[in-house]
């Protein structure tokens, strides 16, 4: 367990989440809301914070996800997606760890893969967390 990351000051719901969304009306944060109320909703230890830059959800200290905005796409990613079982083949990345699924606009998005993936994830940090 000592591989897993840890963030210091995650808390049920932290105002700088709410001012990222509402800052700026760039419709591609937008986009990524309801993930994160999707995250959020996983359960009651469920934590959040803005790290570097972006929301992040932990269960207690440890990250499982997070959504960000670019230029031309939005993201939602996971801390640990290169665990995830993925059918539906939405996860891009090549790294050890980490994996995020693209939303652009007028794209559709498969809502119940995706809805899968961040349960998934959240269902995998906890498995992880209760080794420990």
């Amino acid at each position: 367990m000592n591989d897993l990351l840890r963030f210091s000051g995650a808390v049920r719901r932290d105002p700088k989440v709410e001012a990222w969304f509402s800052e700026f009306a760039d419709p591609l944060r937008l986009m990524t809301r309801a993930w994160f109320e999707r995250m959020r909703g996983c359960g009651v230890d469920v934590r959040e914070l803005v790290h570097d830059g972006c929301p992040v959800a932990c269960v207690d200290d440890a990250p499982f996800g997070y959504v960000n905005a670019f230029t031309a796409h939005a993201s939602v990613g996971f801390f640990h997606g290169a665990r995830l079982a993925d059918p539906a083949r939405l996860l891009e990345g090549t790294g050890k760890g980490m994996r995020h699924v693209k939303l652009r606009p007028g794209q559709e998005v498969d809502v119940d893969a995706l809805s899968h993936l961040i349960e998934a994830a959240y269902h995998e940090i906890r498995g992880r967390l209760s080794l420990g």
